[in-house]
């Protein structure tokens, strides 16, 4: 479901529905696809504001590793 105000929507996690994969990420930006190939979603980019960030599509929950995140400023 996409956000049309673009408000950062997150999905609610619900217990034993939502998957709980964490992905730890060295980088702000993440690419995520779902991981299925032909089954996956569309690649979707990421940034991780904080210290985290789940996909809308498959609820993946990319974690920026400790230390990591500069990007160069960008």
């Amino acid at each position: 479901m996409r956000d049309p105000n673009l408000t950062q929507y997150t999905p609610k996690a619900l217990a034993g529905v939502t998957p709980e994969e964490l992905i730890e990420v060295h980088s702000r930006v993440v690419a995520c696809d779902g991981g299925e190939r032909a089954l996956g979603h569309p690649r979707v980019f990421l940034r991780i504001e904080d210290r985290q960030v789940t996909c809308p599509y498959c609820s993946r929950t990319y974690v920026l590793a400790e230390g990591a995140g500069d990007d160069g400023h960008h």
